[in-house]
Formats: C-alpha cells, structure tokens, sequence
C-alpha cells in the first residue's frame, strides 16, 4: 500500500486511462455506426456507446451501451459479449495497442433514469407541488 492511502480510496483514472478509453468508445461508435458486425441479432440494431472505463493496467475495459429511446439493450449484451473478440482485434489494429483490453458490455441505464425523472417531473401533481413550494 502506498503511503497516505487507504486501502478503500479509489483512485481517479489517470490522463492515459481516460485517452485510451476515449479513443476505444471512438472506435467502437464507429464500428456500431458502420454496421461492422456481422451477428444476426446486431443487425440493423443501433447502439451508442456513451462511455469508456478501462482499468490502470489497460487490460480490462467496459463499454457502456445503449439504444436510444428503446429499452431493449440489455437483450443484446450476449450478441455483444460474443462479438468482443472480433472488436478487441477492431481496437487492436485501430489503436495500434501492443496487448487490446478485454472487453466487457454493460446496459447504461442513466438515459432511461433521466427521461424518468423528467416524466416525474413534469406530472401534474408533482409540477403542482413544486409551485407551491415557490
């Protein structure tokens, strides 16, 4: 353990992780976009990358996907954990990385959380309420 952490502190990624991360959700918004999968289940299915995370040694890293205005996604994390293989080798080439991070999907659920707070927000009762707290 370094000196004056604890061993619960997480710690923030670093410049490189960030970069690396960025430069993988680049690569794989475009491979989506293009339609370079050739899974049946991921055909014609559009899908936004909204984030990154890679770990500090860069050999693990989580894409966290989802369609936007379907609520679906999570029904397409196989078809996306059995095309990570052909992707890590898309990151590879593009990214000109000596060893790709594994890959791992995860469903981002704060767009849907967001849109619900919003439909909450704007319900009678609660706009009312919230009037009479002005």
């Amino acid at each position: 353990m370094k000196h004056g952490t604890t061993h619960h502190a997480a710690k923030a990624p670093s410049q490189r992780q960030l970069r690396v991360a960025e430069e993988i959700r680049h690569v794989l918004a475009g491979v989506f976009l293009r339609g370079e999968i050739r899974d049946p289940e991921l055909a014609d299915v559009q899908i936004t990358v909204t984030e990154v995370r890679i770990g500090p040694d860069l050999k693990r890293a989580t894409a966290f996907v989802t369609r936007l205005g379907r609520s679906d996604i999570a029904d397409k994390l196989p078809a996306l954990r059995r095309a990570a293989p052909f992707l890590r080798g898309i990151i590879a080439r593009s990214l000109r990385l000596r060893a790709a991070p594994d890959l791992s999907f995860q469903a981002d659920t704060s767009i849907d959380y967001a849109m619900h707070v919003d439909a909450l927000l704007r319900a009678p009762e609660v706009a009312r309420d919230l009037d009479k707290s002005n």
